[in-house]
């Protein structure tokens, strides 16, 4: 989430829940990244869920006034089965935060923990909001000319063409009233941008969307079309969305290494570098994927945010801080007011035409 394009509804104190015991490096760099974004926030509040033994133990002995320790005594691990670690570890740190978000004790939380466990918990414990079928999880990707949105990357493996179509209803309502795009343009993001390329739920949301009228629908785009901004959000299931991010966080890593070799290379290539530094810095920061910290996920009862399950202190630190301005925006409130007022969001479509629309399809992974 890029900090600096949302749009704050709430200048108050906010309570972000961390789940402690959630990530590859959880929980010292789980509680090293929270317990820094806390000393920077003192007005803000902070719930620390996990075993407070090793959330103690890795926090060193200081633990800011304005965090507060909230016990669970299980772990789902990054291995687990989702949905069976859910109905075995009734108390695990995971679970616990997402009582505390779904009895307001929090405005939202962070986890970089299983990613599956995460999706499902708020689905079951929070539940979705009224005509979402399936929520789905976005993240801002940079251009030269501003981010655009881009959802599922996460959350649905076999998106329907229904799922399609309601994911481009929430990205626009995401961009428009959180971004501020007015009147954000909408791609499918597919092999061709032919009308009629893809897969069947391609087509399917083609047809729904074109149906629809009410979106700034532009077809289809490639992938190649996504550095040019030719949409505000793209929509995609999460196989497509998740190859795709994590491959520009992989090539912006390449890019840069490649320009170190070179300017190794020759004499005065050192000299060279320095004089590019400004706009080196300027570059790497535009594709530094660290300072987006956290992908919201859309169309649950509550601000649930994602981050990497690798994600060290540093990126744990940018997570809460997204969960902080996430809760201050109100992003849930502000989708579910978007459905209600219009009606063409309307849950009998999607239940009609879809033979399951209470399953939920969750990925395994960590990430």
């Amino acid at each position: 989430m890029d900090l600096s394009t949302v749009r704050t509804v709430d200048s108050g104190a906010v309570r972000v829940a961390v789940d402690a015991m959630g990530g590859d490096h959880a929980p010292l760099e789980v509680v090293a990244g929270t317990l820094a974004w806390a000393r920077k926030h003192p007005a803000d509040r902070v719930l620390l869920v996990g075993i407070p033994e090793r959330i103690e133990e890795c926090s060193g002995g200081s633990i800011p006034s304005n965090v507060e320790i909230v016990p669970a005594s299980q772990v789902v691990e990054m291995d687990d089965s989702g949905a069976l670690a859910l109905k075995g570890k009734r108390d695990s740190s995971i679970m616990v935060a997402m009582d505390l978000l779904k009895q307001g004790r929090a405005d939202a939380l962070v986890t970089a923990g299983h990613s599956g466990a995460g999706m499902a918990a708020a689905v079951l414990k929070l539940g979705r909001l009224h005509g979402v079928d399936r929520p789905a999880l976005a993240i801002q990707m940079p251009t030269q000319t501003g981010p655009f949105v881009l959802l599922d990357i996460g959350a649905n493996v076999d998106a329907t063409g229904h799922n399609l179509y309601q994911f481009a209803h929430m990205g626009s309502i995401y961009a428009e009233k959180v971004l501020g795009v007015p009147n954000p343009r909408i791609a499918l993001l597919s092999i061709g941008e032919e009308k009629g390329k893809g897969d069947a739920a391609i087509v399917q949301a083609t047809d729904l969307l074109d149906a629809d009228g009410t979106l700034n629908f532009v077809g289809n785009v490639e992938g190649r079309d996504l550095v040019k901004h030719k949409a505000d959000v793209g929509v995609c299931d999460a196989v497509v969305g998740n190859v795709t991010m994590k491959f520009f966080e992989g090539l912006a890593g390449f890019i840069f290494d490649l320009w170190r070799s070179e300017f190794k290379r020759f004499p005065f290539g050192m000299i060279a570098a320095l004089f590019m530094q400004p706009a080196i810095r300027r570059i790497r920061n535009l594709f530094d994927y660290e300072k987006l910290g956290a992908s919201p996920l859309l169309g649950v009862k509550g601000m649930v945010l994602i981050t990497h399950g690798s994600a060290k202190r540093r990126m744990i630190e940018f997570a809460v801080e997204a969960g902080a301005t996430a809760g201050r925006a109100r992003i849930p409130d502000l989708i579910a007011e978007a459905f209600k007022g219009q009606p063409r969001h309307s849950a009998a479509l999607v239940v009609k035409a879809t033979a399951a629309p209470t399953a939920v399809a969750i990925p395994n992974q960590g990430e």
